[in-house]
């Protein structure tokens, strides 16, 4: 009983479905699953993210790296456990995508700002 607890807390789930049977699922039944905007960007752009998805799947086979400039794409079932390039405005930021990240679009995992290193005030160099 108690293996059982622990393989079962291993397991990775969305929303109640486990992450490893969503992956042979259709784009548009995972779509029934996500909130009501993603949902609509999913439905609405299907060809877009099919296409990213049998790219990314043959670059990783290869093993390349697959890069976008969309940002906006919905992180999918199937993209789980790649490693995608998303473009941040300068460079590629490299984003491994988790099951966490399933709804979420990769933008919001490559940040676009630096964080700001701030002196402290009033602490000058002396000329001596």
């Amino acid at each position: 009983m108690a293996e059982e607890l622990v393989k079962k807390s291993k397991e990775k789930f969305f929303r109640g479905k486990n992450v490893e049977d969503l992956k042979a699922v259709n784009t548009r039944e995972f779509a029934k699953l996500v909130k009501s905007r993603a949902r609509r960007t999913i439905l609405r752009n299907y060809d877009v993210i099919e296409a990213f998805v049998r790219k990314l799947e043959e670059r990783t086979a290869n093993g390349k790296m697959a890069k976008t400039h969309d940002r906006s794409l919905v992180i999918v079932p199937r993209m789980v456990g790649k490693i995608v390039g998303v473009h941040n405005g300068k460079e590629f930021v490299k984003v491994a995508i988790t099951h966490d990240m399933l709804g979420h679009r990769l933008g919001e995992f490559s940040m676009t700002r630096k964080i700001a290193k701030h002196t402290s005030l009033g602490k000058k160099k002396e000329v001596k």
